[in-house]
């Protein structure tokens, strides 16, 4: 057995689980090179929630953080979460887009593009896969892992044979809503493994409290990779600690080879932004807390926190335990979708506004619709025509590729982004988050132009001879 391979997560996933993903360029920049010479096999740093927050939140450019990234990481491989024809975003994009977005993603640094779809459907990964191939970039494909009647090893295993038909590198078993448990994943790597030749990635949360043990048995039934977090943003909604299971594997067959030495100096400088984090309120505590309701909600934390939001904003607080038991009935009604971006937004506000209405399907979101119809995709199992017909009526269900029905809409886009583009990458930015995007560029050119007032000032200035 060679050794495994460890991806970090504090860059991207960890402070997504349990900071809202609020983590800035300028806090990650004095630790980048020490997590460059550490030996991960990668260090996830982009994709998923961060480039949303960048703009919306941070005021950040998302492309000059991954350069950033890249010019003190020259050792190690950067990955990103993709959403297959989501991208980064909350639709489908057409492919000319979606071409371009990983284009530009491999030439500002990403090396290793983690691609998924919400409903596992292997139509919606083509176009992603093919990008990212055509730029050299390290594919790997995630199964996104959910439990329900259908899925079972077997199903599991047909999705793995699909992917590694597809072209895809190396597979990874994507647990968003710490739903493993150690001997189901024993059983599914070993099954995987069984007929698949591709190196398997092992990614869970915490949430639960059995990361760790799931981990382990993965590694001990043939996984090859596991995506752990740096101990200060470790556990909660977020991940098994990297120095933990460094330990756990020392002197093993599995050994990583990284020295625990060299993570501890890693450690304590994220154990300083950690004691920031608590004391701006930014790392609420409950996040930290095991909750094995997980298991039997299948809700991922995210998502939980997601609900509990818009009950606040209805008054109804006091419906969360309501919500919770009617997101499983939803998730059956709707062909069992895994509760992962953006499918997992879909189905929980559908089951708030079943609770809050107390009636169920009163009211009905377009994304709910557009679910039932097909457009974002195949559901794992087949909605049933008269719960169809409730929801979208006579409207003709989408049974192909959704992103076929998409004209090309790169063009348009450059059009529209023109104004405020300074960079090639700012239409993929205006794409993705139209008016979010459009008020960082207009802030990010206030700040130039005052910039260049303040250097127009001390250039002009005299002094006394």
């Amino acid at each position: 057995m060679a050794k495994i391979k460890i991806t970090e997560t504090a860059l991207r996933d960890a402070h997504q689980s349990l900071l809202a993903t609020r983590m800035t360029t300028e806090e990650m920049l004095p630790i980048l090179k020490k997590l460059d010479e550490v030996g991960y096999y990668s260090l996830e740093c982009w994709g998923g929630a961060t480039f949303d927050s960048c703009l919306r939140f941070l005021n950040e450019d998302p492309w000059q953080r991954l350069r950033t990234i890249k010019d003190n990481c020259k050792n190690t491989k950067l990955q990103m979460l993709f959403r297959g024809q989501n991208m980064l975003g909350y639709r489908h994009y057409a492919d000319d887009v979606l071409d371009y977005f990983v284009e530009k993603s491999v030439a500002n640094g990403i090396d290793v593009i983690r691609i998924f779809d919400a409903l596992n459907d292997i139509k919606n990964l083509k176009s992603a896969i093919t990008a990212a191939k055509r730029e050299k970039a390290e594919v790997q494909v995630a199964i996104s892992y959910t439990t329900g009647p259908v899925f079972t090893d077997e199903y599991y295993v047909d999705y793995a044979k699909r992917i590694a038909d597809a072209g895809a590198d190396t597979i990874c078993i994507k647990d968003m809503a710490a739903l493993l448990t150690p001997y189901k994943t024993e059983s599914l790597v070993k099954a995987i493994k069984k007929e698949v030749d591709l190196p398997i990635q092992i990614h869970t949360h915490y949430t639960s409290g059995l990361a760790s043990m799931c981990l382990l048995k993965g590694i001990e039934a043939g996984a090859d990779m596991i995506d752990t977090a740096i101990s200060p943003l470790a556990l909660g909604t977020s991940h098994a600690p990297t120095e933990s299971m460094v330990a756990a594997l020392q002197g093993s067959e599995y050994d990583t080879g990284i020295d625990l030495v060299a993570l501890s100096k890693i450690r304590e400088y994220f154990m300083t932004l950690r004691e920031k984090y608590i004391k701006e309120g930014l790392l609420d505590p409950k996040m930290l807390a095991t909750d094995a309701k997980a298991l039997i909600y299948q809700v991922p934390g995210g998502m939980l926190s997601n609900l509990l939001s818009q009950l606040k904003q209805a008054g109804k607080e006091d419906k969360l335990t309501e919500v919770l038991e009617e997101v499983p009935r939803v998730r059956e009604d709707s062909g069992y979708p895994p509760l992962v971006t953006p499918t997992s937004q879909i189905v929980g506000t559908q089951a708030v506004f079943n609770v809050i209405a107390g009636e169920r399907y009163k009211m009905c979101t377009n994304e709910f619709k557009d679910m039932v119809a097909g457009k974002y995709g195949t559901t794992p199992v087949p909605v049933s025509e008269e719960f169809r017909k409730k929801i979208i009526g006579d409207m003709k269900p989408v049974t192909g590729r959704p992103a076929d029905l998409i004209a090309p809409e790169l063009d348009k886009l450059k059009e529209e982004a023109a104004k405020y583009a300074q960079q090639e990458e700012d239409v993929l930015s205006y794409a993705m988050f139209p008016k979010v995007s459009v008020d960082f560029f207009e802030k990010r050119r206030e700040s130039q132009l005052g910039l260049d007032s303040a250097m127009l000032n001390k250039s002009n200035k005299t002094y006394p001879v």
